[in-house]
């Protein structure tokens, strides 16, 4: 275990590399977010929209556990430097994508990347600081975490309108190669234990065999096949099997890599359920609300990216203010409720707006669920850490980052789910008779895709095709945006009753005494 016993300029240096790290897997989710109505665009595959961030996910979900476990037993510096290096060739990968196919392969071979570099992140981070001086460092960490958010739109945004969208995977070449040589001078290659494990191979693969199916059900339930069909069927049964033998498995396996005894933990089990229906907002918001800007309200692909920014600076000082007050007082329930109460309110704001919102009342829902994000975003980690022996830091930390993925894999599925199943009704309700006769069916099958409205070069391709097509293309952009719209609705209306879950488990909290020493008990 890294501990007090290094010397500062080890301790220093291996923060400054853990939180370039970090700086750069948050900057590169947010830019990535408002680049993507361009890139889908581009690539033609709106239908995968929701792919691009769902496979991420699931990779980074699987990853984070089993690397939780075998740092302990070979170091974690080998896999922090992994991590780092798959991160920026995979990115460098995702610039040069030709098809969203290839995007979303090179995405997932992305997740792995930064599954390896969270996973070793915050079990560091533990490693380090006892958690009564915990707080303040994640409230650190936090607001490093707001700064790249509060930079990548506007980054996102300028690189998508200016050189394109390529360039939001090359900017991860730059940091990431500081942050490898920094971790390859400065972090100490230590093992924590000598002691023999035992592997839960079979505990990773059963993971990966219930998780992919339900996860390929909600993405292609309603649009590729039909809900009730034999495949949908097929791959949720299959993978809710699976997921029962996985936890039957996990009760038994001697080292489980997410041992379920551990969610009997009453802070553990409640923390861990209410970091994941957060995760579920900050998926959807970040991932939806440029759409929304774009396609909607009609703003730039910077602009839609700027309006991300007020969010991710309350969040910042949200997240500084929660790590400094849980370390005063020593106490965190009251904070995770009132951090989850206001995202709740943040995404139910959200829900309400419509064709006719402003700019400006998307910017006050972001903000309210901002302040709630970045209060419980400290909050997790260090009850579960204070929770359990310091011998079990490192699963309890792997615990939360699995369930904070797994929330985001599940959100963006079931988001992207009931935005392609709720947009193509919505849109022939929205279509009046008339503009249905008089529009070309070919030329109306085009148009019911909304990629239309995120791509300017369409307009000038229709107009060279048909000389009429500018002409009917007013009344079936508004449709457009009525569909999306109602649509986007449907999905924030959704993530307020996830989170508002949340609230629940938040109450059930106990404050326990933050502990001074990492020395075990």
């Amino acid at each position: 275990m890294i501990n007090s016993e290094l010397p500062r300029r080890v301790i220093v240096m291996s923060m400054t590399g853990i939180v370039i790290t970090m700086f750069m897997a948050a900057l590169d989710a947010t830019i990535v977010g408002t680049a993507m109505p361009r890139i889908v665009a581009e690539l033609n595959g709106f239908e995968l929209y929701a792919a691009v961030t769902t496979v991420y996910l699931l990779a980074t979900t699987v990853v984070v556990p089993i690397v939780g476990k075998l740092s302990d037993i070979y170091g974690r510096k080998p896999f922090l430097l992994a991590g780092v290096t798959i991160f920026v060739v995979s990115s460098m990968l995702c610039g040069a994508a030709r098809s969203m196919p290839e995007l979303v392969f090179f995405r997932a071979v992305q997740g792995i990347g930064g599954g390896f570099s969270q996973a070793m992140a915050f079990t560091t981070i533990a490693d380090l600081f006892p958690p009564s001086r915990r707080g303040r460092v994640s409230g650190m960490l936090g607001a490093v975490f707001g700064l790249a958010s509060v930079t990548g739109p506007a980054v996102g945004g300028f690189l998508t309108d200016g050189p394109g969208w390529r360039w939001c995977f090359y900017v991860n070449a730059p940091i990431g190669a500081l942050a490898f040589a920094i971790l390859l001078v400065g972090f100490p290659n230590r093992v924590a234990t000598r002691r023999a494990h035992q592997i839960d191979w079979l505990g990773a693969a059963l993971l990966v065999l219930s998780m992919v199916p339900i996860l390929l059900a909600l993405e292609w339930g309603g649009r590729e096949y039909a809900w009730r069909s034999l495949q949908i069927t097929a791959l949720g049964t299959f993978g809710l099997v699976m997921f029962a033998v996985f936890l039957f498995v996990e009760t038994r396996a001697p080292e489980a890599i997410m041992p379920p005894q551990l969610f009997r933990n009453r802070v553990v089990g409640n923390s861990a359920a209410s970091a994941m229906l957060l995760a579920v907002a900050m998926f959807g918001a970040t991932l939806f609300i440029p759409l929304f800007i774009q396609s909607v309200i009609g703003a730039s692909a910077a602009r839609s990216g700027a309006v991300l920014t007020p969010m991710m600076t309350t969040m910042v000082l949200a997240s500084g203010y929660s790590g400094f007050a849980v370390t005063r007082r020593g106490k965190y329930k009251a904070l995770a409720v009132f951090g989850t109460t206001a995202a709740t309110i943040g995404l139910f704001l959200l829900s309400r707006l419509g064709v006719s919102a402003s700019y400006m009342s998307a910017e006050i829902g972001m903000i309210v669920l901002g302040i709630g994000l970045g209060v419980t975003l400290p909050i997790f980690p260090l009850a579960v850490q204070n929770a359990v022996d310091v011998s079990q830091t490192g699963m309890a930390t792997a615990v939360i980052q699995f369930v904070r993925s797994l929330g985001g894999s599940l959100g963006a599925a079931i988001f992207g789910a009931v935005l392609a199943n709720a947009y193509d009704p919505a849109f022939r309700r929205a279509l009046s008779p008339d503009v249905v006769s008089s529009t070309p069916a070919a030329l109306l099958n085009q148009l019911r895709n909304p990629q239309m409205l995120l791509n300017p070069e369409v307009s000038g391709q229709l107009a060279g095709s048909d000389p009429d097509a500018l002409r009917r293309l007013g009344p079936v952009a508004g449709a457009v945006k009525s569909a999306l719209a109602m649509s986007l609705h449907d999905v924030f209306l959704c993530a307020t009753v996830l989170v508002g879950l949340g609230v629940i488990f938040t109450l059930f909290l106990v404050d326990i005494p933050l502990r001074t020493t990492n020395r075990p008990t």
